[in-house]
């Protein structure tokens, strides 16, 4: 019998896989999104991207940058459609109070790790994160690759 693929839940447009090997992910948000009409119907079609994304926050507000959104194809072609524009993050002021002083302290960025659906609502989870060293990486690694030969000799284990 052939393995199952893991297939992501149908609410989740992309993740942001290189942001959890990159960072140490202290505290989520969710935030919704100010999009254009073109860019949900990309979306709907899961033409986005959010490996180089991350979150600035300025004059009081949270903006979405580097999250590229590819335009279809057939779109109009009465209004400009840039891929990579800035796009505005809806958050509660206390939200944003704490991603304020948590980005000011020196080490902490926030990034995006998440684009989802949430009924007819494009939700962005973003996520305060502390950048990880080399031999941190590595440490992750290490403990992925035991948990992988873990279940492999659970499996051997279970079938003898």
């Amino acid at each position: 019998m052939a393995k199952k693929k893991h297939k992501t839940p149908d609410n989740v447009i992309v993740r942001n896989k290189r942001a959890s090997f990159d960072y140490h992910l202290l505290d989520t948000f969710e935030a919704g999104m100010a999009l254009s009409g073109w860019e949900v119907k990309s979306l709907r079609a899961g033409k986005a991207q959010l490996t180089d994304s991350y979150v600035l926050m300025k004059d009081g507000e949270a903006w979405l940058l580097g999250a590229q959104i590819t335009p279809l194809p057939t779109a109009s072609t009465h209004f400009v459609t840039d891929p990579t524009r800035t796009r505005k993050l809806l958050l509660h002021k206390k939200e944003l109070a704490r991603i304020r002083a948590a980005v000011s302290q020196k080490g902490q960025t926030c990034v995006c790790t998440q684009l989802y659906w949430k009924g007819h609502l494009v939700k962005a989870r973003i996520a305060l994160a502390e950048g990880k060293q080399s031999h941190d990486k590595r440490d992750t690694e290490k403990d992925r690759d035991w948990g992988r030969q873990k279940q492999r000799i659970i499996r051997e284990n279970v079938k003898q």
